[in-house]
């Protein structure tokens, strides 16, 4: 059993702590746990999510692509540690020499080099824009890069949306990618993650191709938005979150999309693809060069979801939708990481039980736990100061409590996310945003 509590700025939140059905007397412990960062379990988990290379060729690039988010984030946010570094860049070198192992003779990755008759569309789009946000770290040769975009060149059909060729492991590893316009967007937003220019013939007609498609289906149109957003094209990126607001579903002061029909066959459902879609919207709304107040505001109920969505390692139910929502969280928390942040949390129970932890910047990463003795019982968790805080609170039997994860920001009343005035933490950016008001949850 477990809850998660996003609080920001004098946020607090009732909980209700009961112990799972399948636990024996006497054997019952419960936990909070609090850290200042929303990417603190990830981080804590290097060993985990930055695991040694290995499996097939997309498997391999999964682990490469977090990699190098979790570096991105680290870097950008003044906190990547000369071991972290070393350690993380060891696995990248060891993910790009494995990688090469899948690479044809004519540009294209597959997931198995002498099985695969063929390269496989989506990974080589995987692998292109991968190696190119890789070359901050390590050395990359420029001859692979560009062999994979003459593969997929010569894959751009008249219209300028991109053949799938090929054939994945487990197809479940590309997400909701599994038609021409999804994949089309797929790539167009690869091409712009690797720096390509607007002028590029390939990138002008891939825009092309996605300007004059229509489709309904959710997910594509999340990709469609972030293909947009990196573009520029803002009124096409407005139209297409406008239509998303439509369908998300709003509860609690989070914000999120589902499939409505399952299309990948997974012990999981659909949960994967509503994750992956999700963090695709975030990443639309973070998408331009300057993020306004608004889609800050948006953007901040969406984390609280998919906060909650988190494994107690910082991963999520699949591969894909781990690393497509880890670049989301780690694109968002860069843009609101702040030095200046100080938060004290208390955790208060009816009987009188009490315990505080103060957070800060020299201890943003460190995970502060207490165990909590009253199961089942009624806690109140309340923030002060500036600053978010991430709390996760467990019960179970040990071994068995899986925590899920969210944010607690100190506005006056509870289950209220405040964004006022004086509150410097999350809005801090190299240009100064405006301090949009108290939003209440729908």
């Amino acid at each position: 059993n477990g809850m998660s509590l996003p609080l920001c700025y004098a946020d607090s939140e009732e909980i209700s702590l009961q112990l799972p059905a399948n636990v024996l007397a006497g054997s019952e412990q419960a936990h909070v746990t609090v850290y200042g960062d929303i990417m603190g379990t990830a981080l804590q988990n290097t060993d985990r999510l930055l695991a040694m290379p290995y499996g097939s060729g997309e498997q391999n690039m999964a682990r490469f692509a977090h990699n190098i988010n979790t570096q991105q984030y680290l870097e950008k946010s003044g906190q990547l540690t000369l071991e972290i570094k070393d350690k993380a860049q060891g696995f990248l070198r060891r993910g790009y020499q494995r990688e090469l192992l899948y690479k044809h003779n004519d540009g294209s990755y597959s997931a198995s080099w002498k099985r695969d008759a063929l390269g496989n569309t989506w990974l080589t789009a995987f692998v292109l824009k991968s190696f190119g946000q890789a070359r901050a770290y390590i050395s990359i040769d420029e001859k692979h890069l560009e062999d994979a975009l003459g593969w997929l060149q010569r894959h751009q059909l008249e219209s300028g949306c991109f053949r799938s060729v090929g054939k994945l492991w487990n197809n479940a590893l590309q997400g909701g990618v599994v038609d021409e316009l999804s994949l089309s967007a797929y790539i167009t937003a690869a091409l712009l993650e690797l720096g390509q220019p607007l002028t590029d013939p390939m990138v002008t007609r891939a825009l092309q191709c996605l300007r004059e498609s229509s489709t309904s289906d959710l997910y594509t149109q999340a990709l469609l938005a972030y293909a947009f957003g990196l573009a520029g094209s803002t009124e096409l990126r407005g139209t297409l979150l406008q239509s998303l607001a439509q369908h998300s579903v709003s509860a609690g002061g989070q914000l999120y999309w589902q499939r409505k029909v399952k299309v990948l066959p997974s012990p999981y459902g659909n949960q994967a693809p509503s994750v992956e879609m999700t963090a695709y919207v975030l990443l639309a709304y973070l998408s331009l060069p300057n993020v306004s107040a608004a889609d800050m505001v948006t953007a901040v109920q969406i984390v609280r979801w998919l906060s909650k969505q988190q494994n107690p390692y910082g991963g999520f139910a699949s591969t894909q939708d781990t690393v497509v929502a880890l670049q989301a969280l780690a694109k968002y928390a860069a843009l609101m990481y702040s030095a200046s942040g100080n938060v004290s949390v208390t955790v208060s129970s009816q009987a009188g039980a009490w315990q505080q932890f103060h957070v800060e910047n020299a201890n943003r990463l460190v995970l502060q736990r207490a165990a909590l003795q009253e199961i089942p019982g009624q806690y109140t968790v309340r923030a002060s100061g500036k600053g978010c805080v991430f709390v996760q609170v467990s019960a179970g039997a040990p071994g068995t409590s899986r925590p899920s994860g969210d944010w607690l920001c100190p506005c006056p009343a509870p289950r209220r996310l405040a964004l006022g005035p004086g509150s410097d933490l999350l809005w801090r950016r190299q240009q100064a945003l405006p301090q949009p008001s108290c939003l209440s949850p729908s």
